[in-house]
């Protein structure tokens, strides 16, 4: 069985990078060995119109080298603006196995900030 989640994976409640991920109802945002793993999706413009979050895709995880912020709810933030790594999706499901994927994936001892 693959292991899910490592000890050292920290769960943040904010949307992290998207600009508008107040209007996104699909948020991930994990913190894992020095990088930011951030999913989301299902983003409703002004006519409650569901729109890409990018790449042509619904869903989309994004990879960030990560800081320290000031905040307890997040204490990690994206350092700067340039992805790592980008994976796109359709449904939710997909979208949550792929961020996972991405968590274990960053969470390798070999894969550096």
């Amino acid at each position: 069985m693959k292991k899910q989640q490592d000890a050292n994976w920290i769960w943040m409640p904010h949307a992290g990078h998207f600009f508008l991920w107040r209007k996104c109802e699909f948020r991930l945002n994990t913190y894992v060995n020095g990088y930011i793993v951030l999913t989301v999706g299902e983003y409703r413009g002004s006519i409650n119109k569901e729109h890409n979050v990018g790449h042509g895709y619904k869903y989309g995880t994004m990879i960030f080298k990560a800081k320290k912020s000031i905040y307890k709810c997040c204490p990690y933030m994206q350092k700067d603006g340039n992805d790592a790594d980008f994976a796109g999706y359709d449904t939710a499901d997909a979208a949550y196995k792929g961020h996972m994927d991405m968590c274990r994936k960053y969470s390798n001892k070999g894969v550096k900030p």
